[in-house]
């Protein structure tokens, strides 16, 4: 049956981001806590959370029970009406927040809640340029594909409908675009959003993740944002901030730009709103961009926007963070976590840095410690080529345990429910299939 499921699967339906050819999905047929169970009876450790999502683990009753209990209840309504979950979750949200921030456009994912947001900023100013940065990702649809500074937008460049977009250079110290050093950079990464400001016309928005996600859990050094959001305020220009993966608990705050007491204008969350067991998207703006449409038609929507079950999915997911006392367990486990990771960085010639914070973490590879020269780019990403971090993925994969891998770094980032034994469990697979590439550095 197993092999009848995986046949369908790739006869009948697209694999997302890769060419087709030679797609074999793995069979999963259960899930628990920090583990998920293969159909040929295989266990494997979560050791990214999947997505960078299932913040609670799998199985969790409480989120699993109010779905149950809400679909008896109202499985469906036009988002033209409302319910008791609709306002207990903004209730919920409005609490948690940066205070900056005060009303919420609800969807079913990051991309969504980034294209709403994209919008939202455009028709607010009146203006349509976007700066984004290159070692970025926020989503897959026209908007959110246009600001997307990595690979996948290459796929589609020419196709993309929304122009405008610019980028900026990324916060990363390890190889800084600039080619200087922190502290005496004088963070000049933020700096030069300032010069671009100051020769670009018609920009709305600024859009960036906090801690950069799927391209390397890029941490920006402390002065990083509150320079950003002087510099946005400076010129009258909008500052989007996207917390899709690094939200939630993830690092240690109930959102990561909290670390630096900045608030934003708009923020984008999904994932671990729900942990990820139904699809719900957030854009959360400020009070002055929420009283700009009480007589400016708001020109957005969705049939799935607020959808009753996505709401009580997300109290529900609340209630548990609270519950589990999620953000003081993330700081204590996150510690323990980058201290066995750090370990790695020193036992391994491939390993250039190890860097993240709570339970995000990067471990990205070098083929040379000397020059930081990495393995792969983006480039050998696009062109198919074999990657050195894919295979030591799949070593880890064959010893039980899945960890994210994008074209020269793993993402570590299990569920936040994660315990010390299996933070062990995690780091023996990386240590053991990081030989892989120790065997391809330059010696």
């Amino acid at each position: 049956m197993s092999d009848k499921v995986v046949e369908d699967t790739v006869s009948f339906s697209y694999g997302t981001w890769r060419r087709q050819r030679g797609w074999k999905p793995l069979h999963v047929v259960d899930a628990e806590g920090c583990y998920f169970m293969s159909a040929d009876g295989r266990r494997f450790l979560d050791f990214s959370s999947q997505l960078i999502c299932s913040n609670l683990g799998h199985r969790n009753r409480s989120i699993v029970n109010a779905i149950k209990e809400y679909a008896e209840k109202l499985p469906y309504i036009s988002p033209a009406f409302t319910c008791d979950v609709r306002a207990e979750l903004s209730r919920m949200l409005r609490e948690l927040v940066p205070p900056s921030l005060s009303k919420f456009f609800y969807s079913t994912s990051g991309t969504e809640a980034n294209e709403a947001a994209l919008k939202i900023a455009r028709l607010y100013t009146g203006r349509y340029k976007v700066i984004s940065r290159y070692r970025s990702y926020h989503g897959s649809t026209a908007a959110s594909i246009s600001v997307t500074g990595d690979v996948r937008r290459w796929y589609v460049e020419g196709f993309h409908t929304v122009p405008g977009t610019l980028f900026a250079p990324d916060p990363y110290c390890y190889r800084c675009p600039l080619g200087l050093s922190y502290p005496d950079c004088g963070v000049a990464c933020a700096e030069y959003v300032d010069y671009m400001l100051n020769h670009e016309d018609n920009v709305s928005a600024v859009i960036v993740e906090p801690v950069v996600g799927t391209n390397g859990v890029i941490i920006p050094p402390p002065e990083y944002f509150p320079k950003l959001r002087e510099i946005t305020r400076k010129h009258d220009v909008l500052l989007i901030v996207d917390e899709v993966m690094s939200g939630w608990g993830r690092v240690g705050e109930w959102f990561a730009i909290n670390h630096w007491g900045v608030e934003p204008d708009i923020l984008t969350t999904a994932k671990g709103i729900t942990s990820a067991y139904l699809p719900l998207g957030v854009t959360a703006t400020s009070e002055k961009i929420a009283s700009y449409f009480d007589d400016t038609y708001f020109a957005h929507g969705h049939t799935y926007e607020a959808h009753p079950l996505t709401m009580a999915a997300g109290v529900a997911a609340i209630n548990e963070y609270r519950r589990l006392n999620i953000l003081e367990r993330v700081k204590r486990r996150g510690e323990y976590l980058g201290r066995r990771l750090k370990e790695l960085e020193e036992r391994h010639e491939s390993v250039g840095e190890v860097r993240g914070m709570g339970l995000f973490w990067a471990v990205d590879l070098t083929k040379n410690r000397r020059t930081r020269e990495p393995f792969n780019t983006f480039k050998d990403k696009y062109s198919g080529k074999q990657l050195v971090v894919d295979a030591v993925a799949a070593e880890m994969m064959r010893q039980g345990v899945y960890c994210m891998a994008w074209v020269n770094h793993l993402l570590v980032a299990p569920p936040l429910i994660v315990e010390e034994d299996e933070i062990d469990e995690g780091v023996e697979a990386l240590d053991k299939a990081l030989k892989i590439a120790d065997e391809k550095t330059e010696k």
